[in-house]
């Protein structure tokens, strides 16, 4: 009942819409005269736990922001030393938005992104955000693994590659062939806050989502490269992910940089 209040139209509710969504609903399903009102807290928390608005906070904003939100609180930044950060994009993406419908673009997104979501949960990679053709996940941060993160990222950047290799670029037109995608990630310190109060966005912030982009952009199809300190993270928590050096090479706003090659070309 909850979900059938709240506006899922491009203008979404507010996280203070939402909360008073939840707060009415609650104070409806209490009977003044019951022993239910000294077990409130009890159940409001039970509630959180099972609720699909919760839920879908908490796919959103990390569970102390989502709760903190809820309640109006003041949401700090926070630092995080060491996440993995993922990015990939469609080669010739603009070209194929050219020729293709707006519809069509969209089905062959929806596709794409809907198995990169699923390889998501699969692999603990927290997706981030989507714009247009560029998908951004990360780990080691909504859910904390220290020991594992640069691994999680490697094994889902695998995955993707082969999930864009049997997504239909067209799926009326076979004779366009399948997606492919670059990918790049590195590891490193940042910066998360929510930003805006209207349609709140969690956000990333430092040098390491800059340098993660960078990786994916000076990528080739179908290939991940990763920055030499995901490389070395990587061959300590898997070793057996093939890791080559690709050589120095050139990247915008940072001069020559060694990089690498993740898994088989």
């Amino acid at each position: 009942r909850v979900c059938e209040e709240l506006d899922l139209s491009p203008t979404r509710s507010t996280i203070q819409e939402l909360d008073g969504v939840l707060k009415r609903s609650q104070a409806q399903n209490v009977d003044p005269d019951g022993p239910q009102v000294e077990g409130l807290q009890l159940a409001k928390s039970q509630e959180n736990q099972t609720n699909p608005c919760t839920r879908l906070l908490e796919e959103i904003f990390p569970p102390h922001v989502a709760a903190a939100l809820r309640e109006g609180r003041k949401v700090e930044p926070e630092t995080f030393d060491m996440v993995t950060i993922f990015f990939s994009d469609i080669k010739g993406f603009t070209t194929l938005a050219a020729e293709m419908s707006p519809r069509k673009v969209s089905d062959m997104l929806d596709r794409l992104y809907t198995k990169f979501d699923d390889l998501s949960q699969k692999h603990g990679v927290h997706k981030l955000e989507t714009i247009g053709d560029a998908w951004m996940g990360l780990t080691n941060l909504f859910q904390p693994c220290p020991e594992d993160h640069v691994k999680r990222v490697a094994l889902f950047s695998i995955d993707a590659i082969k999930a864009a290799n049997e997504t239909l670029v067209d799926y009326d037109d076979v004779s366009k062939g399948f997606v492919e995608i670059r990918v790049g990630f590195h590891s490193g310190p940042v910066l998360a806050n929510v930003v805006g109060s209207r349609r709140p966005k969690y956000s990333v912030f430092g040098d390491t989502v800059n340098t993660s982009s960078r990786m994916e952009s000076n990528s080739l199809p179908m290939r991940i490269q990763c920055s030499d300190r995901s490389a070395e993270l990587l061959r300590i928590q898997a070793p057996e992910i093939k890791v080559e050096s690709r050589g120095v090479i050139n990247i915008k706003g940072k001069g020559g940089m060694e990089t690498f090659w993740v898994g088989d070309g």
